[in-house]
């Protein structure tokens, strides 16, 4: 499959004839002759190829006059894998208008966010994906109002306001618009199995999809094993954490099922929905191809078992970039134990308290502003460590450093470097698990070198990065296979 820049006809149709999910949120089908648009794999016979045309995004499907299939609903598909893999303007725009910054900054806010004019930054999105800002938002506001109006029993105009809307008017005609119905009568559509009952105040339940195979053991095992006391928890089945988000907190609990991820997430202000159901696809990795990630490192022969044996593997990621940027600090050179009652100690010290009536979640992480404002003499760490601590906090705190969805991979890992106490090993997991660079690696780490070794790949840190040209651009996912070997905790799903 080509980029969205320039979408190969001839691979479109045979993805749609043969109804390949894989292609999901890829690319859209619109149809000539109904004005209606679809996901590659739609269960409807699929239309004649002359009445087929292609759209990179939904948004430009609706600019274009097409609304949403009812049976298929395009708007639920997994997102392009392109925005996690690339770190360019486009790519770097659009993770910034998932996680809601043009709801809460406006196209100007985008743009000053990219460092670029935002005459350049309407421009590059309207070549490659065929709609500008405003469109694509206006094209996630209508999925977060749809999501509310079938899984809740809210009233449409608390709805219209929390998926982001000016006004009921707008909401009305966008939800008509793109649906081809009415807010009304997309709730009576809901099945009545299914129809939003009575909920616990700001609580909703949804489904997370994902590309298969997903193998969640590393995935989740990952949280678990390094769960901070207090703000992570592994609780009946679920990983549940605490969020800091916009407009307020929140508490997410996800549960790994063989076809979706089921969320629960409890908000205390609904206007943080779309953030965080963009925050938690992107700590699980759900929007990755695992097929072409796959399908890349098995052309090595000595990872191929690996990847066979448990295909899928994801990265495990993060919800907030900074927060993970301090715990990698605090996990320098001590075990996954003592990085965790470390961040446990920073928690109950400076984090700020919430009630969780379901578990044992008691605070949101401390933000960068809490943590410069502590006494240094106060942090059971060697001296060293301490300085790295404090100047990486300060940076944060005072915006001379910024880690975030839109951040420059190559620029910030200059940053990092440039910080005391920041080695290779340390700025590359930042840029594995906080920026989501997913040819990151980790030539130096000790579970890698083992892992190699053990396999017959080189173990030397030069001579395994040598050999790992040939994984990238996915040499993140290398690092999953190559950890999984071990018989560490962060590897298994816990019970």
């Amino acid at each position: 499959m080509q980029t969205a820049t320039h979408l190969d006809r001839e691979h479109c149709v045979r993805a749609v004839q043969s109804k390949d999910a894989r292609f999901d949120g890829w690319f859209y089908t619109a149809v000539l002759t109904t004005r209606i648009y679809c996901r590659p794999s739609c269960p409807v016979v699929p239309p004649k190829p002359r009445n087929m045309t292609f759209y990179p995004s939904a948004a430009a499907c609706q600019q274009a006059g097409f609304r949403a299939c009812k049976r298929c609903r395009p708007d639920t598909s997994p997102g392009s894998p392109e925005w996690n893999q690339r770190a360019d303007l486009v790519a770097r725009a659009m993770r910034l208008i998932t996680d809601g910054v043009v709801d809460r900054e406006g196209v100007p806010g985008l743009a000053a966010r990219l460092g670029y004019s935002t005459r350049q930054v309407e421009r590059q999105l309207l070549a490659e994906l065929g709609a500008g800002p405003l469109a694509l938002a206006r094209a996630q506001r209508a999925q977060t109002a749809r999501l509310l109006i079938e899984t809740t029993a809210l009233p449409m105009a608390e709805i219209a306001f929390a998926a982001g809307f000016s006004s009921i008017r707008a909401f009305n005609d966008t939800v008509r618009e793109v649906f081809a119905l009415s807010p009304s009568e997309l709730r009576h559509r809901v099945p009545a199995g299914r129809a939003p009952g009575d909920h616990t105040p700001g609580t909703l339940s949804l489904r997370l999809p994902f590309r298969a195979p997903l193998n969640p053991d590393n995935l989740f095992g990952h949280l678990a094993a390094t769960a901070v006391p207090g703000v992570e928890e592994w609780r009946d089945g679920a990983y549940r954490r605490t969020l800091r988000l916009p407009y307020g907190h929140g508490i997410v609990a996800l549960t790994p099922r063989p076809d979706h991820i089921a969320c629960r997430l409890t908000l205390s202000d609904l206007r943080d929905l779309a953030v965080a159901i963009s925050r938690c696809r992107r700590m699980l990795d759900l929007d990755a191809d695992p097929v072409a990630v796959d399908d890349g490192l098995r052309t090595d022969p000595l990872l191929a078992p690996l990847v066979d044996k448990a295909p899928g593997r994801r990265v495990p990621r993060t919800v907030d970039e900074a927060e993970f940027a301090v715990r990698a600090v605090l996990g320098q050179q001590v075990s996954t134990a003592a990085a965790r009652t470390h961040a446990a100690r920073l928690v109950t010290a400076h984090g700020r308290p919430l009630d969780d009536p379901e578990g044992g979640l008691t605070h949101l992480f401390p933000a960068p502003q809490a943590l410069a404002a502590l006494d240094p003499e106060t942090l059971a760490m060697p001296r060293t460590r301490r300085t790295t601590f404090t100047t990486l906090v300060g940076q944060l705190a005072d915006g001379t450093l910024h880690l975030g969805v839109e951040s420059d991979w190559a620029e910030a890992r200059a940053r990092l470097l440039a910080l005391p106490g920041f080695g290779p090993w340390t700025v590359d997991v930042i840029a594995m698990r906080a920026l989501g660079d997913p040819d990151a690696f980790l030539p130096t780490d000790l579970g890698i070198r083992r892992a190699a070794g053990e396999l017959g790949l080189p173990s030397t840190p030069a001579a395994l990065t040598a050999r790992a040209e040939a994984w990238r651009p996915w040499r993140a996912y290398a690092v999953q296979y190559l950890w999984a070997t071990d018989s560490h905790p962060i590897n298994f799903l816990p019970v």
